[in-house]
């Protein structure tokens, strides 16, 4: 059987465990808690898309944490937070280009998607975890003459 996504943070967790790496095994411990929470929630195992959607939302509020931390001029704790999420940026699906979103959208706006909304709504779940969703609805507001 083809190992999960969740099976690879666990697995990743013992290795950093066993080479002492303090703060991959505290960033995997939270991030796997944050899973199994989100498992409580919905009352079901998350599948792999399920648990990119975690992490992507970990990875987006270590970003938004980083900026805040730069601009009180706290660069240490930004270099960390950022460390954090370039760490979980690893276990996503491999990025999509822009030229591969405009595709997408153009063929969104082909199979007859006329406003944002519908646009967004087709290629949301094809680039979720892949794309960054503002830039995807900024490039589809292009497309669409807006």
């Amino acid at each position: 059987m083809a190992q999960t996504l969740k099976d690879r943070l666990r697995d990743d967790l013992n290795a950093a465990r066993r080479s002492r790496d303090k703060l991959r095994t505290l960033l995997l411990t939270t991030t796997l808690s944050e899973i199994r929470n989100k498992e409580i929630d919905v009352g079901h195992e998350l599948s792999d898309d399920e648990v990119v959607g975690v992490l992507t939302s970990a990875i987006k509020r270590r970003r938004e944490a980083a900026e805040q931390m730069r601009a009180g001029a706290r660069t240490e704790l930004a270099t960390k937070e950022e460390s954090e999420a370039a760490i979980l940026s690893a276990y996503l699906p491999a990025a999509l280009s822009e030229a591969e979103v405009r595709t997408m959208i153009q063929e969104a706006i082909a199979g007859g998607a006329s406003s944002i909304g519908a646009v967004m709504a087709r290629i949301a779940p094809r680039i979720k975890g892949r794309f960054e969703g503002r830039e995807a609805n900024r490039l589809a507001r292009e497309a669409l003459g807006g």
